[in-house]
């Protein structure tokens, strides 16, 4: 049996108080998502990054775009693939065929074995799939995998308004590219007939993180209400700064006036529930991915402190791009550790179409329960918790692993639904 990671905080007050009505209003709960997917189509798929700090767990981040398939345990493929066939229902009944855009780094290894986990994932849902590739060389690609299997890229191109490779034309566009550096011409006003998903629109260079959590804040005081909780157990407090030159040290003084309130809001609930941990905020692009330029911070002093390195650090994002707007975001501990180390854990969730299908934790044996763990040396344990996220056990304590879970599932759902939402105001999604 797969051991899970240990909580290191006792399971009483806040969290305890959260999963036991979760626990309670299980039939209420699963209503209302189904409610909403009839109002709002969930994204192809997304991954969520949770934290748990005892007192508290909530989203930090949810990615539209995700690696790391293949870091799922392999036990629950079935589940992946059911999904697929349900997104590809509400795609394009029709569809034969997908191509995947990948991101451009195709040489880093693990990266590749998520591509060719996906591919595989999709096929056996039933369509011909291709990972294609967006550059000047024209070249197909034969690429060796660690694990042993060959990956073949095909070159993309373009006749009129549709994208193919070849003779090989594509029912569905499956991006797996979040387009940090703009929508490539491309890929831009393809025919309808095409289905492109995730939208463009949806990709970091039009996506803002606090738009999301925006969204995610009214969906959390929603499901609050009906579960009869306090929104701040679920929900991280934030802010965004826009129009910062680390560079140039301007914007500093915005910086802080945000930190200062976050920490605030936070003093004010850690004070409320007699919890003595130190507070601390997470300043972070506001676009972006791949646990770039992100730090902790615990007073707005640190701000006028940042030397030359930090300031370049926090900068430059994924490609080269420049960053100018900044997420000032709840900092929220994580509890959670693996192995006879301690080495700090954070649960991530896996969702196709609107349904869990897996996860596993980022594990990291150099950072703090106050840091980011998507970071050089991190690694990740995959376990078989996709059954627990949906099948909680009434009979168990509420901290029991199966319902532990369950409230993971449950959060990433909300995330999901808050994603799902984001991507009907930008770009008309029903």
């Amino acid at each position: 049996m797969t051991s899970v990671p240990h909580l290191t905080t006792a399971l009483a007050g806040p969290l305890q108080d959260l999963e036991t009505h979760i626990l309670a209003n299980q039939t209420e709960i699963e209503h209302w998502f189904r409610s909403q997917w009839i109002l709002y189509r969930a994204p192809f798929y997304s991954s969520v990054d949770l934290r748990n700090a005892g007192f508290k767990v909530a989203p930090v981040d949810t990615n539209l775009f995700p690696a790391g398939f293949n870091n799922l345990n392999p036990a629950f493929l079935p589940l992946c693939v059911h999904a697929v066939q349900a997104a590809i229902e509400h795609l394009c009944p029709q569809a034969r065929r997908l191509i995947i855009v990948p991101e451009s780094h195709t040489r880093n290894r693990f990266y590749l074995e998520n591509l060719a986990t996906l591919q595989a994932i999709i096929e056996k849902a039933g369509l011909d799939v291709r990972i294609g590739h967006i550059s000047e060389d024209q070249q197909t690609r034969e690429l060796a995998l660690s694990s042993g299997r060959t990956m073949i890229q095909y070159p993309l191109q373009r006749s009129g308004d549709r994208l193919h490779s070849g003779d090989f034309e594509p029912c569905i566009i499956l991006l797996n590219n979040d387009l940090s550096n703009g929508i490539p011409s491309i890929l831009e006003n393809i025919n309808p007939d095409q289905t492109v998903t995730p939208a463009p629109a949806m990709g970091w260079s039009s996506r803002l993180k606090s738009d999301h959590f925006a969204h995610y804040q009214r969906v959390a005081k929603e499901f609050s209400d009906i579960v009869d909780i306090d929104p701040w157990l679920i929900d991280p407090y934030f802010r965004r700064c826009g129009k910062i030159d680390f560079q140039k040290r301007e914007g500093e003084k915005c910086l802080a006036d945000n930190v200062a309130d976050v920490l605030e809001i936070i003093n004010n609930k850690y004070q409320e529930y007699g919890i003595k941990e130190e507070p601390f905020v997470i300043a972070k692009a506001d676009a972006g991915t791949y646990g770039m330029n992100i730090m902790t911070i615990r007073d707005p002093s640190e701000i006028k402190g940042l030397n030359r390195k930090q300031r370049n650090k926090m900068a430059r994002g994924k490609g080269g791009s420049s960053v100018s707007d900044v997420l000032v975001q709840e900092g929220v501990f994580t509890f959670e550790t693996w192995g006879n180390h301690n080495a700090i854990a954070e649960p991530v969730v896996y969702m196709i179409d609107h349904s869990v299908v897996g996860g596993f934790y980022r594990v990291h044996t150099n950072r703090g329960i106050n840091e980011n763990l998507n970071a050089p040396g991190m690694h990740f344990e995959p376990l078989a918790f996709a059954e627990t996220c949906i099948l909680p056990d009434m009979s168990a304590d509420p901290d029991a692993e199966p319902n532990r879970f369950y409230t993971y599932g449950v959060i990433g759902r909300l995330a999901l639904l808050a994603a799902a939402r984001e991507m009907n105001t930008l770009v008309g999604a029903l």
